[in-house]
């Protein structure tokens, strides 16, 4: 059951040290932390503080963050680069970490995954007589997915 919390106020440093915890069970961006902070009313003229003890204690460190989001996601959930950059910009992570993290994704392994998703999604639309609907729908797929058009295109070419 989840703590109701909106009416209780944590002190500055009851706030630090479940924001440790939180930090040190998964990595976290800065949003995240803004937002958890929200939620365990803490005043926002107390944010800055308790943001700058974790980043200075190393509990909250964006481009590790960016990394470890970036790689997860793309050999977990196979997302390509797109949906990765794009949710890394909603959750407000700086262009330079969005750099870092996408390094994080080898050019061989993002390749494979990608002709591995086209070849499953294009046999998987047994039903669909007409090549051309096969080829938008597996495109459609793989652009949700977030892969480049430019990438997957002359691979959906070659499919005959």
């Amino acid at each position: 059951m989840k703590q109701e919390t909106s009416n209780i106020r944590l002190s500055p440093e009851q706030a630090l040290k479940k924001l440790q915890h939180y930090c040190a069970y998964s990595e976290r961006c800065h949003s995240d932390v803004v937002n958890k902070l929200f939620e365990l009313g803490v005043w926002k003229k107390e944010h800055a503080a308790i943001i700058a003890a974790l980043i200075e204690e190393n509990y909250l460190n964006e481009e590790r963050f960016a990394k470890a989001f970036a790689g997860g996601h793309f050999r977990q959930k196979k997302w390509g680069r797109n949906k990765i950059k794009m949710v890394l910009q909603q959750k407000q992570v700086s262009p330079y970490c969005i750099k870092a993290g996408m390094k994080e994704i080898d050019e061989e392994a993002y390749e494979q995954t990608l002709t591995g998703l086209l070849q499953q999604k294009w046999q998987s639309l047994k039903g669909t007589g007409n090549r051309f609907v096969k080829m938008k729908k597996t495109a459609a797929f793989l652009i949700q997915r977030g892969y480049e058009p430019d990438l997957f295109q002359p691979l959906l070419q070659a499919i005959k």
